[in-house]
């Protein structure tokens, strides 16, 4: 009987080309699936083959749990009766007890086949996935072998992938037998069906197809630094090249636009922009814009936005169809792009002015001119007047040095002010916001100053409104907002 098992194993090892040991580990639990059913109860079976001899023993075993904390009396045993019997034995170990093994030839050979069998098939799942990883190859070539719920099957040499509908571009139509390709963007090694899963649509397999077509890419002389896409339509992709000899733009297009018009036909014609690399976020979005003409930028680093200023004449460039060009180079370059007219601009850029010279009138308790002088020397804020070194005030031709300094005195007093009025309001609010899960001071602080004090209170708000008040992402504000709302529905 031990020879019968070495036999076997040697042979499912050599016809399936796996590992012995994975061999021994099916015929483990197939043996261990036919003693089990001797018994009536739902029992825990271990069985333990010799890889030598071929010998092999059974067990009956228990999970050791605290005492009291039995759900299933017949896997497990309280850990004062386990000590009873093995003094040595700690929480979550396994007493075992000895079973009298069943003969190897009488075990239900279908059952015992068939766990046999899907261990192996797992082990060459595994092992056909761990050989097509180790090559890095992310862009995968094949044809699709069938299509399953709108999902295309596509066969790889071994390999089974998915490509799903919501990854395929949007108005194509694949049939059985299309040779494709796709960027293989996750695994799902849980999964039962083909446990890689593909993409058209994400920017990564527009940049695989770039290296495809262009060798400079792959010996590292042009980079591809970013890539955006609104997949079936339009693309734009930001090139820089670390050979100064080297133009990125041109060697990406290739003689007669066949690069990339390799890369289009593969796309199902969708455009693609091909702008250069910089590292000035300034300059990279005048890029990303082209062919629009830029009359000038405002950026505001503290909201990562930037306001493009452009005449009458490029408005609708810049924007493109549907807003999807200033969509792209917002995606591309992680800016929020604002596109706005000269004279919207200008009407902005007043406003502004008109709302921080308010500021400074009230907070500051000071004339008209006084506040106008501050903001047309640049001052946005109290805290600027209040620390900005006070040489660079004293700079100012307009204003004598003890205005200056009373200035300063009644900024900080006020920022002092507003302060301790801030940590008095948070002193008094509800200690079930304080708890919320997801929020911090800053937005506590927020809050309060626009009377929100409470959890309830927090619930009545739309996203929209937090996030004006805190300058938050709407997904953060939607799950404090639903965190919120918790009570309502318990």
């Amino acid at each position: 009987m031990s020879r019968e098992i070495l036999l076997l194993v040697d042979a499912l090892a050599h016809e399936k080309t796996v590992e012995k040991e994975i061999i021994f580990m099916a015929l483990e639990l197939a043996l261990a699936s036919a003693t089990k059913k001797r018994f009536q109860e739902d029992i825990d079976i271990r069985v333990s083959i010799d890889r030598q001899t071929g010998d092999y023993e059974s067990f009956r075993r228990w999970l050791v749990v605290d005492n009291g904390a039995i759900e299933n009396p017949t896997r497990q045993i309280t850990l004062d009766d386990a000590q009873k019997i093995h003094n040595a034995i700690q929480l979550n170990d396994h007493l075992e007890e000895p079973l009298e093994g069943i003969e190897f030839g009488r075990i239900g050979a279908q059952a015992a086949k068939q766990v046999i069998f899907q261990k192996i098939r797992e082990a060459e799942r595994e092992q056909t996935l761990n050989q097509f990883l180790e090559r890095g190859d992310y862009l995968i070539s094949g044809t699709i072998k069938r299509i399953e719920r709108g999902n295309a099957i596509i066969e790889s040499g071994k390999i089974e992938a998915e490509l799903s509908r919501d990854q395929m571009i949007p108005k194509e139509n694949l049939r059985v037998g299309d040779r494709v390709r796709a960027y293989l963007h996750r695994i799902d090694r849980a999964a039962r069906g083909p446990q890689l899963k593909l993409s058209r649509i994400s920017p990564e397999f527009l940049t695989k197809l770039f290296e495809l077509e262009v060798p400079e890419i792959e010996e590292r002389m042009i980079e591809i630094k970013v890539a955006a896409r609104d997949p079936g339509s339009r693309a734009k992709i930001a090139v820089k090249s670390n050979d100064p000899r080297i133009d990125p733009i041109g060697t990406c297009v290739g003689m007669r636009g066949s690069r990339v018009q390799a890369v289009i036909s593969e796309l199902a014609g969708e455009r693609i922009d091909i702008i250069l690399w910089s590292d000035d976020p300034a300059t990279f979005i005048i890029n990303a814009l082209a062919p629009a003409e830029i009359s000038s930028i405002m950026v505001d680093e503290e909201k990562h936005s930037m306001d493009i200023v452009v005449d009458d004449d490029n408005l609708a460039q810049a924007i493109g169809r549907g807003g999807q060009n200033v969509r792209l180079a917002s995606e591309l370059t992680g800016w929020d792009l604002n596109i706005m007219t000269v004279d919207e601009s200008k009407a902005k850029h007043e406003k502004e002015t008109s709302q921080i010279c308010q500021i400074f009138m009230e907070k500051l308790d000071v004339d008209q001119e006084i506040s106008e002088i501050l903001v047309q020397e640049g001052f946005s804020t109290l805290e600027e007047v209040a620390y900005i070194p006070i040489n660079e005030m004293l700079e100012i031709e307009s204003l004598d040095k003890d205005i200056i300094h009373e200035i300063r005195n009644r900024a900080r007093n006020v920022l002092l002010t507003d302060a301790i009025a801030k940590e008095e309001k948070v002193e008094h609010i509800s200690g079930d916001l304080l708890a919320l899960e997801g929020i911090d001071d800053d937005i506590v602080r927020q809050l309060t100053s626009n009377g929100i004090s409470t959890q309830a209170d927090l619930a009545d708000l739309a996203a929209d409104d937090l996030v004006e008040m805190t300058g938050i992402e709407v997904e953060r504000a939607n799950q404090l907002i639903m965190k919120a709302r918790e009570p309502w529905f318990t």
